[in-house]
């Protein structure tokens, strides 16, 4: 929805519509083309479109630029979905980046990003069902290199885990990081239109299964190594990036950003 249309001239992301399913991505190429919805159903998810790419431009923009400001030889991305990071980002050119999710998820995004090209060093997907498998042996086997510095990405997916879930991959990425390494989150915290969000989210099956204040999540990143450089929510990040993306996601004070880094 945003790419080529928003006023940010930080956001692009070419990779976004080649990686969606066919059908999602026929509804986004009819918004974008300016087609009028025609019920009422599809105004409100036209707006709901649009409000999440306006939260999709903070939201990426801020960890891009965190990428950036610290290259490190390893990029992890946990729970990566459609993520287009390797393609679109020739920042990476000297990184290798593994790719961490479910096979089948994998499988259908491999099938889909033929026709990219990978502007990292290195694309290393490493299959992992979390119910199951184990994250630290599945890097171990991809030749994630612990010794070395590692930026680590977990954007989208902390949310929908629980506290237990959220500790436990921590202890391995700490295990796993050498100092100067960075983690990236994007996590809920408590706001009044949390409760309108998680209804939305509940009823697509993805209900929110973790809230932390940012106290909470500056002391449990603590426990586990790191120090917290910056945490930001995605309506003050948009303000900084135009003024109309700020207009757009000014009520978006639930979803926060935090940069931190390995002592």
């Amino acid at each position: 929805m945003a790419h080529g249309t928003t006023d940010v001239e930080q956001f692009s992301d070419p990779t976004a519509l080649v990686l969606l399913p066919a059908e999602a991505r026929a509804r986004v190429e009819l918004a974008r083309a300016g087609a009028q919805p025609k019920t009422r159903r599809e105004r409100v998810e036209r707006t709901f479109l649009e409000k999440r790419a306006s939260m999709m431009v903070a939201r990426t923009v801020a960890i891009d630029e965190a990428v950036r400001a610290a290259p490190a030889p390893q990029l992890v991305i946990l729970g990566s979905g459609l993520d287009g990071r390797a393609f679109r980002m020739p920042e990476l050119r000297d990184t290798v980046v593994f790719e961490v999710d479910h096979p089948d998820t994998q499988r259908d995004k491999r099938a889909r990003s033929e026709t990219l090209t990978a502007l990292a060093r290195e694309l290393r997907f490493v299959p992992v069902d979390f119910t199951r498998d184990d994250l630290e042996s599945a890097l171990a086997a991809a030749r994630h290199v612990q010794t070395e510095p590692t930026n680590w990405i977990w954007e989208g997916v902390v949310m929908y885990l629980t506290r237990a879930e959220v500790e436990a991959t921590l202890e391995i990425v700490m295990r796993r990081s050498a100092p100067g390494s960075r983690l990236m989150i994007a996590y809920i915290s408590p706001a009044l239109l949390l409760w309108v969000v998680g209804l939305a989210v509940r009823r697509v099956g993805e209900p929110f299964r973790s809230v932390f204040t940012p106290h909470a999540m500056r002391g449990l990143l603590e426990q586990h190594g790191f120090r917290v450089l910056e945490d930001r929510d995605v309506a003050t990040i948009a303000k900084t990036l135009s003024a109309k993306l700020g207009r757009d996601a000014r009520g978006i004070r639930h979803l926060r950003i935090v940069i931190a880094q390995k002592a």
